[in-house]
């Protein structure tokens, strides 16, 4: 199965992501950031957000897709995926390759997420950007109430939200992989 772990930007995604690698051994973590890194390289049209790329968004299902497929393992997808018709491209993309998918998002109160942001000392050349992020999150938080699965962090440590996230899941996502799709 595919888990898009969705949220603000300095909720706890990658951090969430790592911590569920580590405790189980059927995931697989796939940043689509990297895509977008790749794309950067490539595409000489600029844009704000790699997310604005067609290319962005096919080659994020698609890799998504094959990592699923040849690993038949729990993906997990860690990324701020706050436009609905983005979310919706995606998704389906994924469900016409036969990928199964649950969609997470890890929400925080807002004074919560922006104190995380500020203490933040792995990425701190992001905290301004982070934080001019948040609007858009807001604006976001209605459909992505209404299409995910929402676990609000705001008064869990890093392992609880890990165990929240671990809870949600099918006890056999991904273990058996593709050949169960049959």
């Amino acid at each position: 199965m595919l888990l898009w772990l969705n949220g603000p930007f300095g909720v706890g995604k990658t951090t969430t992501s790592t911590l569920l690698r580590h405790a189980r051994p059927d995931v697989r973590v796939f940043d689509p950031e990297l895509v977008g890194y790749l794309l950067r390289r490539l595409i000489p049209e600029p844009v704000d957000d790699f997310q604005d790329w067609p290319a962005w968004r096919v080659l994020v299902a698609e890799t998504a897709a094959v990592l699923w497929k040849h690993y038949g393992a729990l993906v997990v997808a860690p990324m701020s995926l706050l436009r609905e018709d983005y979310a919706t491209e995606i998704f389906t993309r994924l469900r016409r390759r036969g990928v199964p998918q649950l969609h997470v998002v890890l929400h925080a109160e807002p004074a919560t997420l922006a104190q995380r942001i500020r203490n933040d000392t792995v990425e701190t050349g992001a905290v301004q950007w982070r934080l001019d992020s948040l609007p858009r999150y807001q604006s976001a938080l209605r459909w992505l109430q209404r299409e995910a699965i929402l676990i609000d962090t705001t008064h869990l440590t890093k392992a609880e939200v890990a165990a929240a996230v671990d809870a949600v899941l099918p006890r056999t996502a991904g273990v058996d992989g593709p050949q169960d799709q049959a």
